[in-house]
């Protein structure tokens, strides 16, 4: 390989952000109790629903990200383009209530594994770590947290070393990942929940969200539309960032799914509640190390997708709402978006401390991502295929065609759970 290609890998690897981020935190607590909950009930008989997924996800995932760096706007700035100002709103009012929810059942389990671990008070943890989330984004600069944001990745490789420490059948894991097979009705659910929690309308908001930020940050980058000579390198860096980052989160959904079908499902444990009582059900039948770097896990992955919730619902409702938005101004520059980053944290340490069950917390947010993600897709579609908005930078046929297809399996999806729930 000749230095001129190594050097252009070198700087190439080191733009990559968004879509690792973006993969990474789609691993988020509740993500891993559904991928643990699909292991233990079905053992490896649901694999093959994340190989499904991983073509429709990256292409959704692409197409935010084309959005936002073609526009140099975010995804509710341009559906507010094309749609009644109320539809819009409608839209972002149910993200805000479905991530708000999602936080607050990220943040318990957080608090639950931190407790397994250190035998400390679940509540004080949950609160400590939602106070942690909140101040890296008030107070630490974009370019500066998206390095921690990044670095925070590697903690999903706690979930391909505890397959390490299990017996894999590896005819069975092969069954699993190449035949379909739904063997009841309560699979199916678990097959629709797999489908909310992988693709989801926040991981929309969030990777647009940082194109934008990218551009803004870089004073020799603009939106495309208006330097159409960045275009080549750009969306080839896009395409490869978005690509891994979407095969690293289902590669660690595959590793959660295997591990707890290779232990818990093998041990007759069938019925998982939480991430955390995943970990806690590891230890008798894959030793105390693999609970520890699960336990580790759920709360490295709540850190990093914490702030991905919290910050996808400001830029959701500031861009609606033409507010200053986006991590690298300070606090006082951009208050609305700051104070939704603040409310939704805020209100999801409430939800812990509610009555509500987190296993209803967790199903009704993923209802609410199956639901809006349908509408939000469709918008997103809508909006790549327009000249007026992408210029000479709309989608291409085999994205358009992926895309339509993923927006299709999720409105099967929220069609099968009215019917099976």
């Amino acid at each position: 390989m000749s230095l001129r290609r190594r050097l252009r890998g070198i700087a190439l690897v080191e733009k990559l952000g968004p879509g690792i981020v973006t993969g990474a935190a789609d691993d988020d607590p509740s993500g891993i109790a559904t991928y643990s909950q699909a292991g233990a009930q079905a053992g490896f008989g649901l694999l093959w629903t994340l190989l499904l997924t991983y073509p429709l996800m990256a292409a959704v995932q692409l197409i935010s990200a084309h959005i936002g760096r073609v526009t140099g706007a975010g995804l509710a700035k341009n559906m507010g383009r094309l749609f009644p100002g109320p539809v819009v709103t409608l839209l972002v009012a149910l993200l805000f209530v479905a991530n708000t929810i999602n936080i607050g059942a990220d943040l318990a389990a957080m608090g639950e594994a931190g407790a397994m671990v250190t035998g400390m008070s679940p509540h004080a943890l949950t609160i400590a770590f939602a106070l942690v989330s909140l101040l890296l984004q008030l107070f630490m600069p974009y370019h500066r947290y998206a390095g921690v944001l990044k670095w925070l990745t590697l903690v999903l490789f706690a979930y391909f070393a505890v397959l390490l420490f299990v017996h894999l059948d590896f005819a069975q894991v092969v069954r699993g990942l190449v035949i379909p097979h739904i063997g009841s009705t309560s699979a199916i659910v678990t097959v629709v929940a797999v489908f909310g929690t992988t693709i989801s309308p926040y991981l929309f908001f969030w990777q647009s969200a940082q194109e934008v930020e990218e551009v803004e940050r870089h004073s020799d980058e603009h939106p495309l539309i208006d330097a159409p000579s960045e275009a080549r390198g750009e969306l080839r860096r896009i395409r490869y960032d978005t690509l891994i980052g979407m095969a690293f989160s289902n590669l660690v959904a595959l590793a959660i799914m295997i591990a707890t079908a290779a232990t818990l499902n093998a041990h007759g444990v069938t019925a998982i509640a939480t991430a955390a009582q995943a970990a806690q059900a590891l230890e008798p039948v894959a030793g105390k190390f693999a609970f520890l770097l699960f336990s580790l896990g759920i709360i490295g992955t709540g850190l990093l997708a914490v702030p991905v919730l919290a910050g996808s619902a400001a830029y959701a409702v500031g861009e609606s709402r033409g507010w200053s938005v986006g991590l690298e101004h300070p606090p006082w520059e951009a208050v609305g978006f700051y104070g939704v980053i603040g409310a939704a944290t805020l209100l999801g340490i409430a939800i812990d401390w509610s009555p509500i069950d987190p296993i209803k917390a967790l199903f009704w947010s993923a209802v609410l991502n199956g639901v809006i993600a349908v509408p939000i897709m469709v918008a997103m579609l809508l909006v790549v295929m327009r000249h007026e908005a992408m210029g000479q930078f709309t989608a291409s046929r085999p994205l358009l065609v992926l895309g339509w297809a993923a927006a299709l399996v999720m409105a099967a999806a929220v069609v099968a759970m009215a019917v099976f729930r």
